[in-house]
C-alpha cells in the first residue's frame, strides 16, 4: 500500500458526518473526486461519503443531523443520496460488485475498503480519506488512503485503472468514454494500457444506453478544451459509434484560405473557439455539427477548389434525426438548426454588401440568437493566413455594427408582425385561409425590404393599397 499523507479536512458536512460516524461506531471515508480535487487543490460540491457497516441506518441519522433535503435511499445498492444547502451528498457501503457480460445491472454485496476502491473507475478517483477522530484515534482523521497510485497517477498526468483495465472496463463499458472524458478534462494522457483496451473493447459501448452516452459526450463538449476529448475519440475508433457523422470527417479536403485544410481539424479549432467566447455547450454543439454535410456535398469545380454547395441547409435539416437518434433535448433543436442553417449568411453578405435590407433579414431570421450566430461566424475563421484573418475580422464587425443600427431603427430582432390576421380578416371581410396568410406575408416582406416601417399604421395603410395585387399574385 502507497505511502500514507495527511490532507485537510475541514468541510463541515464533513465533520458532521465523521463524528456522526464515531458515534454509531463505524469507520467513515470521503472517497472518489472529492478527494482527487482535494490533492490537486480544487473545489467539489459533490461529496461521496463510504462506510464500512450499514450505510441505510447512517444515511437516515446523517440526513436528520445535517436537515438534508431530497433524501433517497436505495437499499438495493447499498446508496442514499441528499442534499445539503447546495451540496450534493452520497453515502454508500462499501461494496464490491459483479456483472454479467451482457448486462449493465451489478450485482452488489458488502466489501472492505480496498475492494471498494477497487472496483472505481480511475486510480485518480480511487482514494479514500478517513473523517474519524474517536474511532480510529486522531491519527486516523484526514489519512489519505491510495492503495492504488492515485497521488502518482495525478502528479504524473495519466488517467490508468485500479484493476486491469479490460476488467475495469468489463464491468462498466461506459468507463471507456468516461477515460477519455477525464484525459480531456485534465489535459491528462491515457496510461498505454488503458488506450489499448479503449480500442479492444470500444464495441462493448453498444450495451449501454443512449442517455448515458450522450451525457458523457456534453461533458466532453463541455471542457474547457473539447478537442482533447474529440480527438480522443476519433483516434480510438469511438467516435464512429458515439457519433458516426463527425467520424467522417478526417481527410475532407477544404479551401485552405478560411479554414483549415482538413473539415475534421477546422471543426476541432471552431469548437475550441467557442469553448473560450462561451459556456454555452449548445452553441458549442453547433459549431460541432456545422460543417456535418460536408463529406455528402464536396465537390471539385476547376479553378475554385473544392466546393460544399448547400452544407449549411442539408446539415440543419439533418439536426432532427440526430437529435433523436442521440435522445438529446428536443428543445435545443430550433437553435441548432437556425444556427447550422445560417452560418455562412454573415459572410456572403459581407462579400455581396451590407444593405439595410439584408441585415434586417438576417435579423429577422436569427433572433435573439443573432449574436451568438456571430460568435460562431467568428470561431469558423481558422486560417492562418493573418492578413485573411483581419479582413474576415473587419468583414463581421461591419454586419454587426450595421445589425446595431438596423435593430435600433427597425426593431426586427424578435420581430412580431405589426398586424394579426384576425385583425385583417375583421378588416377587409376575409374568412380564414390562403388569402389571409398572403397579406401578412406581404406586410412582412414590405418591412424586411423596408419598403414601410415596423409599425401598424404603416402595415394597415400598405395592404389598403395593395392587397388586390397581393391577392392577385403580382
Amino acid at each position: 500500500m502507497a505511502r500514507k499523507k495527511k490532507l485537510k479536512i475541514e468541510e463541515p458536512i464533513l465533520l458532521g458526518l465523521g463524528a456522526l460516524a464515531d458515534d454509531l461506531g463505524i469507520e467513515a471515508y470521503v472517497v472518489g473526486g472529492y478527494v482527487r480535487d482535494l490533492v490537486l487543490g480544487g473545489e467539489n460540491k459533490d461529496i461521496d461519503v463510504m462506510v464500512i457497516g450499514d450505510p441505510v441506518v447512517f444515511s437516515r441519522k446523517a440526513a436528520q443531523k445535517l436537515g438534508a433535503t431530497g433524501f433517497v435511499v436505495f437499499e438495493k445498492f447499498r446508496t442514499a443520496q441528499m442534499t445539503v444547502g447546495d451540496v450534493k451528498v452520497e453515502i454508500v457501503g462499501a461494496r464490491k460488485e459483479s456483472y454479467e457480460h451482457g448486462s449493465r445491472k451489478p450485482h452488489v454485496v458488502a466489501g472492505t475498503l480496498h475492494e471498494d476502491l477497487s472496483r472505481r473507475d480511475f486510480t485518480i478517483n480511487a482514494m479514500a480519506v478517513g473523517i474519524n477522530r474517536a474511532l480510529k484515534g486522531e491519527s486516523g482523521f484526514g489519512e489519505l488512503v491510495d492503495p492504488f497510485g492515485g497521488v502518482t497517477a495525478l502528479s504524473k498526468e495519466i488517467i490508468d485503472t485500479p484493476l486491469d483495465p479490460a476488467e475495469t472496463f468489463s464491468e462498466d463499458p461506459l468507463r471507456i468514454l468516461r477515460a477519455l472524458r477525464f484525459a480531456c478534462r485534465f489535459g491528462f494522457s491515457l496510461a498505454p494500457r488503458v488506450s489499448e483496451a479503449v480500442v479492444e473493447m470500444k464495441s462493448r459501448l453498444g450495451i449501454v444506453s443512449q442517455e448515458r452516452i450522450t451525457d458523457e459526450f456534453m461533458k466532453i463538449l463541455s471542457s474547457s478544451r473539447p478537442s482533447v476529448g474529440l480527438k480522443l475519440m476519433q483516434d480510438t475508433g469511438v467516435m464512429r459509434l458515439v457519433f458516426p457523422e463527425i467520424s467522417e470527417m478526417p481527410g475532407v479536403e477544404q479551401r485552405q484560405d478560411h479554414h483549415h485544410k482538413d473539415v475534421f481539424l477546422h471543426t476541432l479549432s471552431v469548437v475550441d473557439h467557442l469553448a473560450e467566447a462561451s459556456d454555452n455547450v449548445w452553441l458549442r454543439f453547433a459549431g460541432l455539427v456545422h460543417d456535418i454535410a460536408k463529406p455528402d456535398t464536396k465537390k471539385f469545380v476547376e479553378g475554385v477548389g473544392w466546393t460544399f454547395h448547400g452544407h449549411d441547409e442539408i446539415g440543419a435539416r439533418r439536426m432532427k434525426k440526430l437529435f433523436q437518434r442521440m435522445r438529446l433535448p428536443m428543445e435545443s433543436l430550433p437553435y441548432v438548426e437556425k444556427l447550422v442553417r445560417l452560418h455562412l449568411r454573415p459572410m456572403a453578405l459581407a462579400v455581396e454588401g451590407v444593405t439595410d435590407s439584408a441585415v434586417r433579414r438576417l435579423l429577422f431570421e436569427a433572433g435573439n440568437d443573432f449574436d451568438d450566430l456571430m460568435k460562431l461566424c467568428r470561431a469558423d475563421i481558422t486560417s492562418k493566413n493573418k492578413r485573411l484573418i483581419a479582413e474576415y475580422t473587419r468583414n463581421y464587425d461591419s454586419v454587426e455594427e450595421k445589425a446595431k443600427v438596423v435593430e435600433e431603427k427597425d426593431r426586427v430582432r424578435n420581430w412580431q408582425p405589426p398586424v394579426n390576421g384576425e385583425e385583417i380578416m375583421e378588416t377587409f371581410g376575409l374568412k380564414p385561409g390562403k388569402a389571409v396568410g398572403l397579406l401578412k406575408k406581404a406586410v412582412e416582406s414590405a418591412v424586411l425590404d423596408g419598403r414601410i416601417p415596423n409599425d401598424h399604421a404603416a402595415a394597415m395603410q400598405y395592404l389598403r393599397e395593395n392587397r388586390e395585387k397581393i391577392l392577385a399574385g403580382s
